[in-house]
């Protein structure tokens, strides 16, 4: 355990260094042990060994959750010649490894780009630069790749409330065939939802296996009135026994796995992976006919005879548009972009789910240290050679998930918050990590939390799913290869944060539960936040300064690429994922999502490229 003491300015440059290093040392170290023990994952599946063609029936840019659907089901079709193009790797060895989840969070890892917001106005006023992190998988599979596992729905009133916005066929009843016909859930199931899984799809989903944490936080959501539930199944709200997450037999069921793998054989199909898309070509009668891209050092043209399909992401989605002439005139304009369509809701719209972090427990019964010695014991490591069982094959014991409503009025059943329990607090490494793994100043962090350094401890953290703050992902300049400017607007809309005082009120109740306080000894750290020392502690106003200092991102934001209508002036592509003002191009990603679900993206993602490639079949006449 390191301890971060005084820091000046040299020493916190040392540790920033020692941090990159630890991570660079523990990726590599695990990359070669694993390469060895996980004998079966080939990353010649994924290469492209015929020479790229000058065009093909369809052009994928970005392999990630929707991306992946999109290049199987498309290649389907054995007419058809495919190429996915994605500018990051295949999934690293230990991507396999559901239990190293947490590795993919640290900081500098080479699978994400390094995205970080604008400064904020309302929020984030702990953190670097009053600055969001917001990695994003830069990797085949995408977020699938390297995301916490969650498998996660939403509420069946997020695709009504679609539908009701005027987006024909986005309705629950129409997209839960789809995610059943993705799913392939290996566990037990009451009768009453078992009719809303399935078996036998592309991607696992497995019930995780509880712990007396688990257990603990369980138990108190039941005594705070809630029920146990499948949180996948009709409906969303309670307390449920098991988690799911999308792991199958020990190992992670990605996109790339579930999906691309399987199809790679396919002699119609190609994957060109470490090749960056810099523009779509439009001919003079508006209609995309290709892509440029740049593949080792080399920029070639790349021709789509049927459609062009935008798969690369809520920030690259929009930002390839700009810079390819599809978006707000006066903004392509000031940034000498020659205009294709005029598209204001291209980039606006950006939202989130936001997580306060920083609530955390103190326990004399040990939680963080036994979970860490028994995934990486001598004994876990054997287990999984042999059978890919053991802690190593499961998400980390004592992660777990629930969803309730906390603000007043409305459908009682559409749950306002989602609750996540981790088996550990953010000073539990000793500040070694946690800071610019959240992009907290580390001074700020240390003054909060140092007299928790190193102890024992849960973290429990409200996420606020409904935000109503709107903020834009914008040009920077007309170079492709300059990352976009984003600007979440966090926290911007007064009634976030009043739903989030109420989140953290109901947060503070479960943590004060019988279970925890009892089998545990849990005690909350009540240490004053020392920049909400003005406000009387524990009162409305004292939680409201604390969300704006310690809120941030979920890494769940949609909406830059929004399905509407042609009545909404915001809107981007219409039901069928077509792009406003041009034609043979769509956007297939989280970015089209009208408003986010109420909960972890990946399922919803991978579901609206399953319903797309379907939309694309019909419209070429052939029949799914």
């Amino acid at each position: 355990m390191v301890v971060v003491g005084s820091l000046g300015a040299a020493t916190r440059g040392l540790v920033t260094a020692g941090r990159s290093l630890v991570t660079a040392g523990t990726l590599n170290l695990l990359n070669f042990l694993l390469v060895t023990l996980i004998r079966d994952v080939d990353h010649q599946d994924y290469q492209l060994f015929t020479p790229l063609a000058s065009q093909y029936d369809f052009v994928i840019v970005g392999g990630g959750s929707a991306g992946c659907v999109m290049a199987a089901r498309l290649s389907e079709v054995p007419q058809w010649r495919v190429l996915l193009v994605e500018a990051g790797p295949p999934p690293t060895p230990q991507s396999y490894v559901p239990a190293l989840m947490p590795l993919f969070f640290l900081p500098d890892n080479p699978s994400t780009w390094h995205y970080r917001s604008t400064p904020q106005k309302h929020s984030h006023k702990n953190y670097i630069n009053k600055a969001a992190v917001l990695p994003q998988g830069r990797v085949l599979g995408g977020g699938s790749s390297v995301n916490g596992l969650v498998y996660s729905r939403g509420n069946r009133r997020d695709y009504d409330g679609w539908a009701a916005l005027g987006n024909y066929g986005w309705d629950y009843a129409s997209v839960l065939p789809y995610f059943i016909k993705s799913e392939d859930y290996r566990g037990p199931l009451l009768p009453s939802t078992e009719k809303y899984h399935g078996r036998g799809g592309p991607l696992g989903v497995s019930p995780d296996s509880t712990d007396p944490l688990q257990q603990a936080f369980t138990q108190g959501g039941h005594e705070l009135g809630y029920p146990d539930n499948d949180y996948n199944g009709p409906e969303q709200i309670g307390f449920p026994s098991h988690g799911m997450f999308t792991i199958r037999d020990g190992v992670r069921s990605s996109s790339a796995e579930a999906y691309l793998r399987p199809a790679s054989s396919r002699p119609n199909l190609h994957i060109l992976h470490s090749a960056t898309v810099l523009q779509v070509v439009f001919d003079n009668k508006k209609r995309a006919v290709g892509v440029k891209l740049e593949h080792k050092g080399k920029v070639v043209t790349v021709g789509a005879r049927r459609e062009v399909v935008l798969s690369a992401g809520t920030f690259r989605s929009p930002h390839l548009l700009m810079v390819s002439g599809v978006g707000p005139k006066h903004h392509l304009q000031h940034h000498k972009v020659k205009v294709v369509a005029d598209v204001p809701g291209v980039g606006q719209n950006l939202h989130d789910h936001v997580i306060v972090h920083g609530l955390s427990w103190t326990t004399r019964k040990s939680v963080s240290f036994s979970l860490l010695s028994s995934i990486l014991s001598l004994d876990s490591i054997k287990q999984y050679i042999a059978n890919r069982g053991g802690p190593l094959g499961e998400t980390p014991p004592g992660v777990a998930n629930a969803w309730v409503k906390v603000t007043e009025g409305g459908d009682p059943h559409y749950p306002d918050t989602q609750i996540t329990l981790l088996p550990i607090t953010p000073a539990t490494d000793g500040g070694f990590i946690n800071p610019s793994l959240y992009g907290i100043d580390d001074r700020r962090f240390k003054n909060y939390l140092k007299e928790i350094y190193g102890q024992e401890g849960f973290n429990l953290s409200p996420v606020l799913v409904h935000a109503k703050s709107r903020g834009s992902v914008s040009l920077r300049s007309s170079d492709p290869r300059q990352l976009p400017s984003i600007d979440p607007n966090y926290l911007s809309h007064p009634d976030d944060v009043t739903a989030l005082v109420k989140s953290i009120r109901l947060t503070l109740a479960l943590g004060n539960t019988s279970g925890f306080v009892n089998d545990f000894q849990a005690k909350f750290y009540d240490k004053p936040l020392p920049e909400c020392a003005g406000e009387v502690v524990g009162s409305n106003a004292y939680w409201a300064c604390y969300a704006t200092h310690m809120a941030s991102t979920y890494i769940h934001l949609v909406d830059t690429c929004k399905m509407a209508p042609s009545s909404d002036p915001m809107g981007v592509v219409d039901f069928h994922l077509r792009v406003r003002g041009v034609s043979g191009l769509r956007v297939v990603d989280a970015s089209v999502m009208p408003v986010v679900t109420s909960g972890n993206i990946n399922a919803p993602t991978i579901m609206i490229g399953e319903k797309a490639a379907d939309i694309i079949k019909q419209a070429w006449n052939i029949q799914s």
